[in-house]
């Protein structure tokens, strides 16, 4: 019987554990975090590969090469921006564990798991900071969004070629890439849709799988966006949290050194009847 009772009172310690614990999650920061995470590994990885698949499309189908030397052609930015996605990669990672910290430590159930604290100065300092840098944040968001729309653009183009060429018999379309700033005015570098070229690049995988991967990517940006958007939401609604613990504990300081001057008032007073008294 008293196996039994322990049994059961071990039973309900874990479980008020466990509820409370699962309080203490800021689930409105992990849901930000997972869309951030989310939408930067849609991005990174699928720019990524978009951007080879450009290469191999310029390449191939465009005839275009490296330019030799310290000369910076379009096979040159597409590298740079490759490493751009590798650091974008890695300091969002980064950015989104410490906004899942900064969570955990203005979320209110943090007070009932580690008892009562005090809100710092540094700990204001730290959640201004975190709002003026996601804010900026979500402008870069918005503009990488703007800019990852433009090879969109750009393949959406080269697909309605391939699809008009099919439907318009005898039609004649030709897309130039100095059109879109890629090459030189200098350079003439264009496929026609009655070249051979052109029709090994509508008839291939490669251009269809290039394209919805800039459109993935773009996705991506997106989503990033509205995580950066949540946690302006996020970060918000803790500092105002964090602003009445602060007036509530500048109260509570208050409160309590007046109680206890009246009652070292009350003590003096005592002390004299009784010696008065006496």
């Amino acid at each position: 019987m008293e196996e039994n009772m322990e049994e059961g009172q071990t039973q309900k310690g874990c479980f008020e554990c466990c509820i409370k614990c699962l309080g203490g999650i800021p689930y409105a920061s992990l849901i930000a975090t997972i869309l951030l995470y989310a939408g930067v590994a849609l991005f990174c990885g699928c720019g990524h590969e978009a951007l080879s698949g450009t290469v191999n499309i310029l390449q191939t189908y465009f005839e275009m090469t490296r330019s030799a030397g310290d000369v910076i052609d379009a096979f040159t930015l597409i590298d740079i921006f490759k490493y751009v996605i590798y650091g974008v990669a890695a300091a969002f990672f980064v950015y989104g564990i410490l906004l899942m910290v900064e969570g955990f430590f203005t979320t209110g159930a943090i007070k009932d798991l580690y008892g009562d604290f005090k809100i710092t100065t540094c700990g204001r300092c730290v959640s201004a900071w975190f709002i003026m840098l996601t804010y900026i944040f979500m402008l870069a968001w918005l503009g990488v969004t703007a800019f990852t729309s433009l090879p969109v653009y750009m393949y959406f183009n080269l697909w309605t070629i391939c699809r008009n060429a099919t439907v318009v018999d005898g039609a004649n379309l030709c897309l130039d890439l100095r059109q879109y700033g890629i090459v030189t005015i200098g350079e003439e570098k264009k496929v026609c849709t009655s070249s051979e070229s052109f029709i090994k690049m509508c008839d291939s995988n490669e251009l269809n799988m290039t394209f919805h991967l800039f459109i993935v990517a773009l996705a991506g940006a997106g989503a990033a966006v509205i995580a950066m958007v949540h946690y302006l939401m996020v970060l918000s609604a803790n500092w105002a949290y964090v602003k009445d613990a602060c007036r509530m504990q500048k109260y509570e300081d208050i409160k309590s050194k007046e109680e206890q001057e009246l009652h070292d008032i009350h003590s003096t007073r005592s002390k004299e009847r009784l010696n008065a008294y006496t």
